[in-house]
């Protein structure tokens, strides 16, 4: 479900409240442990392999029909977000990216349009952190701001369900040839739809197989992999 900015984060993402305790804190982007996984037997998460991504990968992503799963930029983890008090509209109720978060966010997104990769739909959370990653990366385009993209850590499974089942929707739906689909959001999202908690600013390239077969995991690109994927 793609929901307009407006209210506190309970008041505007449908299917969960965040203020079932006003205890709940919300933790910064490390990995759950142990992880509680939506679309994945729990001991997948400590076989996952991260797959490099190659001038394969490129030449995939040049012919499009691929979707993409970026990871927002650094943040500073001794400001964490306000919960159950977070509003989407004010980026001082949440955990803020950091300058050199802006920095590496600029640099990805520069390495992209190197690369000639074709973005066509492009989906971000409503939280700032990955908003301004989104700006500094692609400051061209104009994402879709989708609460279904929410950072799910300390949410139970009730209140992640809607958030993983979308980014799983996001992650299989086809996309046309000579573009892809760009997703900008966080690391407990992904670890919970298939084990995998990607580094801050890594690409994940994955092929859509449709609402039966989900998706393909095929490769990664961290912010350090493009200087060497992208020489002439």
């Amino acid at each position: 479900m793609v929901a307009k900015l407006g209210g506190t984060v309970a008041g505007t993402v449908v299917g969960f409240s965040l203020a079932l305790s006003g205890t709940l804190g919300l933790a910064a982007d490390v990995a759950p442990a142990p992880p509680k996984l939506q679309g994945l037997a729990p001991e997948a998460a400590a076989k996952f392999v991260e797959i490099p991504a190659t001038a394969e990968t490129l030449r995939l992503l040049h012919a499009g029909g691929l979707t993409l799963y970026l990871r927002h930029g650094p943040t500073d983890n001794t400001k964490p977000d306000r919960v159950p008090a977070v509003d989407l509209n004010d980026c001082g109720t949440q955990r803020p990216l950091t300058e050199d978060g802006r920095k590496l966010m600029t640099r990805v997104g520069e390495a992209i349009r190197q690369a000639r990769i074709p973005i066509g739909d492009f989906y971000v959370s409503p939280l700032c952190r990955a908003r301004e990653s989104a700006a500094a990366a692609l400051p061209k385009l104009t994402p879709t701001v989708d609460n279904n993209l929410m950072y799910v850590a300390n949410f139970t499974d009730a209140e992640k369900a809607p958030i993983i089942a979308n980014t799983r929707t996001l992650m299989s739906t086809p996309v046309p040839a000579g573009v892809n689909r760009l997703v900008l959001a966080h690391a407990p999202n992904l670890m919970d739809l298939m084990g995998y908690f990607p580094k801050e600013g890594t690409l994940v390239v994955f092929r859509p197989k449709g609402a039966a077969e989900g998706f393909e995991y095929l490769a990664s690109v961290s912010p350090a992999a493009w200087a060497s994927l992208t020489k002439p």
